[in-house]
């Protein structure tokens, strides 16, 4: 079995996405557009293909992976503790 490692530039990717009090009360959006962040991510995660979002929101496929890079990127920032079970 043969992987292909992909080299992504996230800079590139992450880039592509804006966030402008002005646009959408400040949510982030992808450049160019007022679509958040966060429906590209919704629509991901209900199943829908990168081609459906492409058609549908008018976006390139690094658009939409700039969406996830973006998001990995804020997660990766934050740290989880866990706290006792209440009584």
């Amino acid at each position: 079995m043969r992987f292909t490692l992909a080299i992504i530039d996230i800079p590139m990717l992450t880039n592509r996405i804006v966030i402008d009090p002005n646009i959408c009360h400040g949510k982030p959006v992808i450049r160019g557009t007022r679509t958040p962040v966060s429906v590209i991510l919704g629509h991901l995660a209900a199943g829908d293909a990168f081609e459906t979002l492409q058609v549908q929101y008018d976006l390139t496929s690094d658009d939409i992976r700039a969406c996830i890079a973006f998001a990995n990127e804020q997660l990766s920032r934050l740290t989880f503790a866990p706290t006792a079970p209440a009584a």
